[in-house]
């Protein structure tokens, strides 16, 4: 954190403590548990322009003593104190006005040193579902293959972090080339770009990852996390020969080029790179491990399953963020833990199936999953169908084998703990499975469909039953937290959002969100302008609560993809509760959302 950062919020503390003893922070158990939230934010203010005035939300925080109240500010003049929930509708604010919160305790406001910044106004594309705000992008020349395709550049996944210290997230972007690849597919493919642009659409820099890493889902998973504690986020990725930061340093030799006359890269050195989230600079690099070997040896000789990647944050030590890299799902799994402390990358432990036993192969997903499964305050890995412990041991293993999509948060909230959702993709398998994110219990299961279930979700979606609702391509119905089919199923399988201000999801897929409905959906927001990501995955650059109240924001490329536009909601809403960000299974689960076969964060608590 830096010096200013650590005055600010010791100052907070000092004031809120002289001004309200004893009083506790009133957080669910469960969201309490993991200790300390993952970084220091500000209020994160928005105001929502609409044909009724402006709706001005803003972050309950972690560290907010009970019974907080905040005083809204408009361009200097105090218009209400607020309690409860962290919105206020101004209905006289024109689209320009400026607001300012500050916390007021015991009917005292706290000092200007602990206000919050000025707003950020979404004023764009405004109907009676939804506000935009657009965050301009640079995008990249295109180019030509040594094949002589031509290639151009979509925005792809982004992720976000407070890159500067200053309390506010930036955007971290991927610039994926239209010419990228399934690991199954032959051909050249562009470089990959990554970007990082304030909210105002300033870019801070760009890294191109060079001819040596190929473009595609499965090839890289960045993360964007503060892991040595300063208080500005770094960003961490796969690098090869050529890579070239923000500031221009090349990693290994610039002239190499590795690529064979398939387009795929099978030779030559890897490495990991933690780069400064400012400058784009490199501030550590280490040869990637585990290293790819012989080919053949990870399934196939052509270059499939060998570069089939995930990564992921967790706070293995339960109280400092590490960086979780892996090779390989399929067959051999290798997942390996990195600490990033004074200025360097050191390996914490690596998990290897080849020596922790063969019963650990073929057991990942094309993601993955960081929880406290056991309730010890250290996170453990949930890679598919087998879990790892803090320390790198196995954990359990279902050996379900591989699958599309998992789910894990508090999906029974009757149960103790925490809970996994999980799809099948080997016939032979149940179609799919809960289980206790503890011990892998299997609580309840589907029969095998004797097909690949390709997509699945869980997630309280319908207030007429309690706790997480789940469904799957291959199985009939809505499921409730027993396995009971209690009704009609949705019309998607995709995403998770918290919209519309009561505790159920709402339905995300493609360019819309919609209402889950017994007899039907129902529409509430139709994105315009937009494009989705990643073809039949239809997924968002982003989808977090990054701003305002507890709510959750999603962000899509403009279909000319010379911006990022956020979309948060016009909705009211009843509940009161810390931004989800502050819950530290929610906020790894944002970090990890881009990897792979994106899916949506959960916290580690039961809202509803």
């Amino acid at each position: 954190m830096s010096e200013v950062g650590m005055a600010n919020h010791s100052l907070r503390a000092v004031l809120v403590a002289a001004l309200l003893l004893p009083l506790v922070i009133p957080l669910p158990a469960a969201a309490a548990r993991p200790g300390p939230a993952a970084e220091t934010l500000g209020r994160g203010v928005i105001s929502v322009h609409t044909g009724q005035g402006n709706r001005v939300s803003w972050r309950l925080l972690a560290d907010d003593p009970a019974g907080v109240a905040f005083n809204v500010y408009r361009d200097g003049t105090r218009l209400a104190t607020v309690s409860g929930p962290t919105t206020f509708q101004d209905k006289d604010g024109p689209a320009t006005a400026g607001y300012v919160i500050r916390p007021v305790v015991n009917g005292t406001e706290l000092p200007s040193t602990l206000a919050s910044e000025e707003t950020l106004r979404f004023t764009g594309d405004v109907d009676v579902a939804a506000s935009t705000r657009d965050v301009p992008l640079q995008i990249p020349p295109g180019g030509t293959t040594p094949s002589g395709e031509s290639y151009t550049y979509a925005a792809n996944d982004a992720s976000v972090g407070d890159l500067d210290g200053d309390g506010q997230y930036e955007i971290v972007l991927k610039w994926d080339p239209s010419n990228a690849k399934d690991n199954s597919q032959s051909g050249y493919t562009g470089n990959v770009y990554m970007d990082a642009y304030r909210l105002n659409g300033t870019r801070l820099w760009r890294i191109d990852l060079g001819r040596n890493i190929r473009a595609g889902a499965h090839y890289t998973q960045f993360q964007v996390f503060d892991y040595d504690g300063d208080g500005r986020a770094e960003v961490a990725m796969k690098t090869a020969d050529g890579t070239r930061s923000g500031t221009g340093q090349v990693i290994g030799n610039a002239n190499a080029d590795h690529r064979n006359s398939s387009g795929y890269v099978l030779a030559g050195p890897e490495f990991l790179t933690m780069f400064n989230g400012q400058t784009g600079a490199i501030m550590s690099t280490v040869n990637y491990d585990p290293p790819r070997g012989t080919v053949s040896s990870w399934g196939d000789s052509y270059g499939n399953r060998v570069d089939r990647f995930l990564a992921a944050t967790a706070y293995l030590d339960g109280s400092r963020p590490s960086l979780i890299m892996s090779r390989g799902y399929y067959t051999r799994t290798v997942i390996v833990a990195w600490d990033f402390r004074n200025g360097a990358l050191t390996q914490r432990w690596k998990f290897d199936s080849n020596s922790a036993g063969s019963q650990y192969a073929g057991q990942g997903n094309h993601n993955l999953s960081v929880a406290d499964a056991d309730r010890d305050g250290r996170d453990e890995i949930m890679f598919g169908a087998m879990a790892i412990d803090d320390n790198g041991a196995p954990l359990w293993n279902t050996r379900n084998g591989h699958g599309d999509a998992m789910h894990v948060g508090d999906l029974i909230p009757g149960r103790t703990g925490q809970e996994v959702f999980k799809i099948s993709e080997d016939k032979s398998k149940p179609a799919a499975w809960m289980a206790d994110a503890r011990t892998g219990q299997i609580i309840w299961q589907n029969p095998s469909c004797n097909c690949d279930n390709g997509r699945g979700v869980s997630g309280d979606i319908y207030a007429g039953s309690p706790g997480a609702e789940s469904w799957s391509s291959a199985v009939g119905g809505l499921l409730n937290t027993s396995g009971q089919n209690i009704g009609r199923k949705p019309s998607s399988t995709n995403f998770l959002v918290w919209w519309d201000g009561d505790a159920q999801r709402e339905l995300l897929d493609g360019t819309h969100i919609d209402k889950y409905g017994t007899g039907g959906d129902t529409r509430l927001l139709t994105a315009s302008g937009v494009h989705s990501n990643n073809g039949t995955k239809s997924t968002p650059a982003l989808s977090a609560d990054i701003l305002g109240d507890w709510r959750e924001e999603v962000i899509w490329a403009t279909t000319d993809n010379r911006a990022l536009r956020i979309y948060s909601t016009t909705d009211s809403t009843g509940i009161s509760r810390p931004s989800l960000m502050q819950d530290r299974q929610y906020r790894v689960a944002v970090a990890w959302q881009n990897t792979a076969y994106n899916q949506p964060p959960h916290p580690s608590f039961a809202i509803g």
